[in-house]
C-alpha cells in the first residue's frame, strides 16, 4: 500500500493533479449526476451502449471518471484515480474521437465531431500522476510521511 501512496514532493505534479481532477470532475458529474448540462447516468450509458460499449463497461467508465476525479482533487489514491482516468481517455479516443482526426471542432461545424487532441492532453496529465503520485499537497503524502 505504501508504494501506491508514495509520491514526489513536486508542486508541479500537484498543479497537474488538481487541474486534471477539476476538469474530470465536471465531466464525471455530467455523466453520473446530470450536472453542468450533462445527460446523467441513464442518458450517458444509453449513448455509450448505442456505440457498442457493453452496459457494465459504460457504468464503470462513468463512475471511474467521477470518482477518479475526486481522488485526484484530494490527492487520495492518486495513482489509482489517475490510472482510471487514463483508461477512460484511451477509451474515449478509440471509441469516439479518433475518427474525427486530431483537432477539436473549434468552429462547431455541424456533423463533425471533436478530434482527440484534448483527450491526449488529459491522458498525458493522468500518466504523469500515475508516475509521480499526488505531489506536495496530497493526502497520499500525508499518509506516508
Amino acid at each position: 500500500m505504501e508504494q501506491l501512496l508514495a509520491t514526489s514532493d513536486s508542486w508541479a505534479i500537484t498543479i497537474i493533479r488538481v487541474t486534471l481532477g477539476v476538469i474530470m470532475f465536471g465531466h464525471g458529474a455530467q455523466k453520473v449526476l446530470g450536472w453542468f448540462g450533462g445527460y446523467g447516468l441513464k442518458g450517458t450509458t444509453g449513448y455509450m451502449t448505442s456505440i457498442g460499449i457493453p452496459l457494465p463497461v459504460a457504468y464503470l467508465a462513468c463512475f471511474t471518471e467521477f470518482l477518479g476525479s475526486i481522488a485526484l482533487v484530494l490527492g487520495l489514491l492518486t495513482r489509482l484515480g489517475a490510472l482510471g482516468v487514463a483508461a477512460v481517455m484511451v477509451g474515449a479516443i478509440v471509441k469516439v474521437h479518433l475518427p474525427n482526426g486530431f483537432f477539436m471542432n473549434w468552429d462547431l461545424s455541424p456533423g463533425k465531431g471533436h478530434g482527440f487532441e484534448t483527450n491526449l492532453a488529459l491522458l498525458a496529465m493522468a500518466l504523469a500522476c500515475v508516475i509521480a503520485g499526488g505531489g506536495a499537497l496530497s493526502i497520499d503524502r500525508l499518509l506516508v510521511h
